[in-house]
């Protein structure tokens, strides 16, 4: 008996780092050790207090058992403390603030909560592949907004609006912006919340890199007014080396807070206690820490315009986050026969552009979660076999 998929996970592909892991896995199973420069999975470890208080909690017996659903009143608490500092935004922790299970289930359960067949959601090309999967899941239209490197990977929001919005429920947007490492401007988030306002669009800004080799992070709850149109994710994964850890947050106004919380409600049943208390620990730590955190990443990023240059590639210097975004050669065909050639000649993984959209094709993308060491010897290998 054949029994098929359902609809919604019929025009929904596995996600191209799965099948592409898998493809690495069997070359080093063949004896071959592949240097992966493709994911953005932090290698350095939590803070040591982090630990400790994970290892504190967990040893206690009376720390085991299911969770509530917003999580506890010290983690929502931290978060709102942690926007206040960083950010300057004043959220309420009770009303404001839902922790999440990593905040890439935080864009599934917006996408759940608001949309449905016959609606549409912009989304960005480049832009991370999630936003797409999770809005065609929803039963939504997916509709595409360029990026492009002319206007500093920035939507053009007066071509935009000449659209045919109608349908359009909400809008994604990403900066510090994966995978092309571009930032926004407080003049361009004033221009974004008036266009949400007169299109009455939610805005869905994911948040996850601000801290990651920028001296000055930025929510666009900043905005005078953005609590009208924005939901933020954001998340301890990238900022705080926890991203196995899973642990994320939305931010905005309440009602929306809460009506995101009636999705997420029939999803889980709770974080782990001694997980929250860790990251209240996460949360407490002081400029010092992301400082000495963006050194490392600073010097890893040297490292990687080094390789980019053996592969005449072209990129800007003040691009942020945990990656570096290039353009390929004229000589390359493509960003994927680039990442291919480099991977069958010299056994290095880097991201081709194309998979984040059709406007990423002539570039590439390298992550920074290696040492300083291996990004010697990605050199080496490309020095001595991609001609």
């Amino acid at each position: 008996m054949q029994i098929q998929v359902a609809k919604r996970l019929q025009g929904t592909e596995e996600y191209y780092f799965s099948k592409k892991l898998r493809e690495i896995d069997e070359m080093n199973k063949n004896g071959t050790k592949v240097i992966n420069l493709g994911i953005g999975s932090p290698d350095l470890p939590p803070h040591p207090s982090v630990v400790a208080a994970l290892n504190e909690y967990a040893a206690l017996p009376n720390t085991h058992a299911y969770q509530g659903y917003k999580g506890i009143p010290a983690l929502r608490k931290a978060m709102a403390d942690w926007y206040q500092r960083f950010y300057q935004v004043t959220l309420n922790p009770d009303t404001e603030v839902l922790p999440l299970i990593g905040s890439k289930e935080g864009i599934m359960h917006i996408c759940m909560t608001y949309l449905q067949e016959g609606d549409e959601a912009l989304i960005p090309n480049p832009g991370y592949p999630t936003y797409r999967s999770a809005v065609n899941l929803s039963g939504a239209t997916v509709v595409d907004y360029d990026l492009t490197a002319e206007n500093n990977w920035l939507p053009d929001l007066d071509a935009l609006a000449k659209k045919d919005l109608s349908n359009v429920k909400l809008m994604w947007v990403n900066y510090p912006h994966m995978p092309t490492g571009a930032k926004t401007n407080k003049d361009f988030a004033k221009k974004l919340i008036a266009f949400a306002k007169e299109h009455q669009i939610l805005i869905c800004h994911d948040n996850p890199y601000s801290f990651i080799l920028n001296e000055h992070p930025e929510s666009l709850l900043q905005v005078e007014g953005a609590k009208d149109v924005v939901l933020e994710l954001n998340s301890l994964s990238k900022s705080s080396n926890m991203a196995g850890w899973r642990i994320g947050m939305l931010v905005g106004d309440a009602n929306r807070v809460n009506e995101v919380l009636r999705f997420k409600s029939n999803m889980d049943s709770g974080m782990f206690q001694p997980m929250q208390m860790a990251a209240v620990k996460a949360l407490e730590l002081g400029k010092d820490w992301y400082d000495q955190l963006n050194a490392i990443y600073s010097a890893r990023r040297s490292k990687v315009f080094e390789l980019l240059d053996l592969l005449n590639c072209q990129y800007s210097t003040d691009q942020v986050g945990m990656f570096v975004w290039a353009k390929i050669p004229a000589t390359a065909e493509s960003g994927y026969a680039l990442a291919d050639e480099v991977l069958q000649k010299a056994r290095v993984f880097i991201t081709p552009g194309g998979i984040f959209g059709s406007n990423g094709n002539g570039y590439i993308r390298v992550s920074l979660c290696q040492d300083a060491a291996v990004f010697s010897d990605a050199i080496e290998r490309i020095k001595t076999s991609v001609k």
